[in-house]
């Protein structure tokens, strides 16, 4: 210590000061020079391993150093160097003050810890980015489990502060922590529950990024674009962000679309309401008539000679429609549409598809058609659906059938 104590005034006295200048002001220049001695070694430090990670990013073939690079690991690293030199060269510079050579060493002793957890949320960081641009892990909830990862870090980090802080040990922080647990519960719930979410989240494999999910609580109706600890961000068909917290999709009912997109269809569910006063029985006549429409000409023609054959040997009075058996408007109708969506190029033949009657209702008699369109794009799908109705309305008339529809002020008038 005394070679360090005359090292260092000597080097003052080259420098045109006097040993017997007050001590504080020797201890002022000695530090802002090691100050300056320090920034400027931290300034070549970070060239050199910048300038040594760009050509190993340059030669080599995979691009996570390219993403170590973009999250500043390098830099990181080369902060800790002068921080390290500096922090050898305390005990020479504060060898007369000893309270500021303490409050000194504890102050470098955290910024050190500060820049390791930067070193490591580096690290995961680009771990996150290099697993994103990999298949199988892009619709993974990779930023909950870093963000869980850096509550450990910086948990830690707090502990060994508070313990470099006021000499005590790492229990006793503990303790302190009991004490107070209350208080923290209070403060980190939504974090606490998020964290607890996330984890139930990705074990049961409830939500993925890019799962089309509808949440009408929180009007969110689009894609997952990322999950976190305590949020989840879904960016909606009209491209607002809508952000859901974590503990939301457990707590709550939502729908994720995620296995119709994964089927081979798409449902289409919709009904036609018919006027229940056009609903008839079918003649001989009407029959004959409909055969001339091709989709149900040997239906009909099979049709009309079974009940035909039936009435037959039954003697059943036929000069009233309604005895025995008979064919119905809407009963032909309902095979036409289901014909005609069987046939349709746009339909999942592999699945269900079927039009039936719902129960009546005061708007009518609902005929719902129940089956899959190939194509699941949105777009498509909409045409598709369309295209179907569209045929099935301009359809209608030709069975003598009317849709309802509630009464306007034409109605009235006339």
């Amino acid at each position: 210590m005394n070679f360090n104590k005359h090292f260092l005034y000597n080097y003052l006295q080259e420098l045109g000061l006097s040993i017997n200048t007050s001590k504080y002001l020797n201890l002022f220049i000695l530090l802002i020079l090691f100050l300056i001695v320090i920034y400027a070694i931290d300034i070549i430090t970070r060239k050199v391993f910048q300038s040594i990670s760009v050509r190993i990013s340059k030669t080599s073939k995979t691009n996570f150093d390219d993403i170590l690079l973009a999250n500043k690991l390098p830099t990181n690293i080369a902060h800790l160097v002068p921080v390290l030199l500096f922090f050898e060269l305390i005990p020479i510079l504060f060898y007369d003050f000893e309270y500021l050579k303490n409050l000194i060493t504890k102050s470098f002793q955290i910024i050190s810890i500060i820049l390791a957890i930067k070193i490591v949320r580096s690290i995961l960081n680009s771990v996150k980015d290099f697993l994103k641009t990999l298949p199988r892990f892009k619709d993974k909830p990779i930023d909950s489990y870093i963000q869980v990862f850096m509550i450990f870090a910086w948990f830690s980090a707090l502990i060994l502060s508070f313990a470099i802080i006021t000499n005590q040990s790492i229990l006793a922080f503990f303790t302190a922590l009991g004490a107070a647990s209350a208080i923290i519960i209070l403060i980190f719930k939504d974090t606490i529950l998020g964290f607890v979410a996330s984890i139930q989240v990705s074990v049961n494999d409830m939500v993925r990024i890019g799962d089309w999910i509808t949440f009408e609580k929180f009007g969110a109706d689009g894609d997952v674009i990322e999950i976190s600890l305590a949020t989840v961000k879904v960016q909606n068909f009209d491209k607002t962000i809508t952000t859901i917290p974590t503990y939301a999709l457990i707590s709550d009912s939502f729908k994720n679309w995620r296995g119709m997109v994964n089927s081979q269809g798409r449902r289409i569910k919709r009904a036609l309401n018919i006027k229940m006063e056009s609903i008839k029985h079918l003649s001989n006549e009407d029959i004959d008539k409909l055969k001339s429409i091709q989709l149900i000409e040997a239906y009909l023609t099979m049709r009309q000679e079974k009940i035909n054959s039936y009435n037959n040997e039954q003697n059943i009075n036929k000069e009233l429609l309604l005895n025995g058996r008979n064919l119905t408007n809407i009963g032909v109708f309902r095979k036409y549409a289901q014909t005609y969506i069987e046939m349709h190029p746009a339909i999942n033949k592999d699945m269900t598809i079927m039009v039936r009657q719902l129960a009546p209702t005061t708007n009518g008699l609902p005929l719902e058609i129940y089956a899959f369109s190939a194509d699941k794009k949105w777009k498509n799908y909409e045409y598709i659906i369309a295209d179907i109705f569209d045929h099935l309305l301009a359809s209608i008339q030709y069975f003598d059938l009317e849709i309802f529809e509630l009464p306007t002020n034409l109605n009235f008038k006339s």
